[in-house]
């Protein structure tokens, strides 16, 4: 194993001191506590897969590890402005800053989503439990398979739209069957090719790794002032924090998301497959594409 990094104990540091101005609601840094805290967890994380491993996001591709806080943002726009129908979740002191400093502020919050994700994700991969994960049911990338996938992505959005009630756990379902077939068609990285070969273990990454970032999500929250609340129906029981217990099944599909969204960014944008940090040592997610 390597050593800890530095960056790992400067993570360490911010979260060991945001972490309690936050849940005193400290007036010290304030407006930036949520963001520090994040960052602190992210490079913390970080570390730890140094640690494991030997390398990590931020030390294999730097300008990825950056990249993935810019795309990050605007990502979690999207599922505010779903939620604008759903309205599953709100915002418990937003009131108190202006329309301005509110977006600003959110946007540097919203950062940290995707790296807190793919950097925890990257950690459970280092566990041998993922390698478990390598053989599992084939799920076969046919034209009907594909075609019916986007069909019931594009669909979904109208209908949590229309009908929120009952159709808003399609908020976090739509983008990934929308957009991961497209990743697969055009050779950029997806979970189809993966699941098409019987090889879960992205799946498996993904899933752990997100569960345990909104574990964490939740409790920073619970203390937090300016903080969010949940009004879901027909689970609303058994809270976890402020999230209900079957709540937390919406983090499972919110995770492959986030992967293809952020591999449909990069290849409209033309940025090779290739400089992607990887999810696990044995190979790359460009070797992933259709066979």
């Amino acid at each position: 194993m390597q050593r800890f990094p530095k960056h790992g104990w400067f993570g360490v540091a911010l979260v060991v001191t945001m972490w309690p101005l936050m849940w005193r609601k400290a007036a010290f840094l304030a407006d930036f506590q949520f963001f520090l805290l994040w960052l602190g967890y992210i490079l913390t994380v970080d570390a730890l897969v140094v640690r494991r491993r030997g390398d990590s996001l931020l030390t294999r591709a730097p300008r990825a590890f950056v990249a993935l806080f810019f795309v990050s943002a605007p990502v979690w726009w999207v599922f505010e402005f779903f939620n604008r129908f759903v309205q599953n979740w709100h915002y418990l002191g937003a009131s108190s800053y202006s329309r301005a400093a509110y977006v600003a502020l959110a946007t540097l919050a919203f950062s940290t989503v995707i790296p807190a994700v793919f950097e925890t994700a990257e950690l459970m991969a280092s566990f041998a439990f993922v390698q478990r994960f390598q053989r599992g049911p084939v799920i076969p990338a046919t034209r009907r398979v594909l075609v019916g996938a986007m069909a019931f992505g594009a669909l979904s959005i109208p209908a949590f739209m229309l009908w929120p009630r009952y159709a808003f756990p399609l908020v976090w379902t739509c983008l990934f069957f929308l957009l991961d077939p497209i990743n697969y068609w055009f050779g950029w990285p997806s979970i189809t090719a993966w699941v098409s070969r019987g090889d879960w273990r992205p799946v498996a990454a993904l899933w752990s790794g997100v569960l345990l970032t909104g574990f964490f999500w939740e409790m920073w929250n619970f203390y937090a002032w300016p903080k969010w609340v949940y009004t879901v129906p027909f689970v609303d029981f058994w809270r976890v924090f402020e999230m209900p217990l079957l709540g937390y099944a919406g983090y499972l599909p919110f995770g492959l998301a986030l992967f293809s969204i952020y591999h449909f960014v990069r290849g409209v944008v033309g940025v090779a497959s290739e400089n992607y940090p990887l999810l696990w040592p044995e190979g790359t997610l460009r070797h992933a594409g259709p066979a």
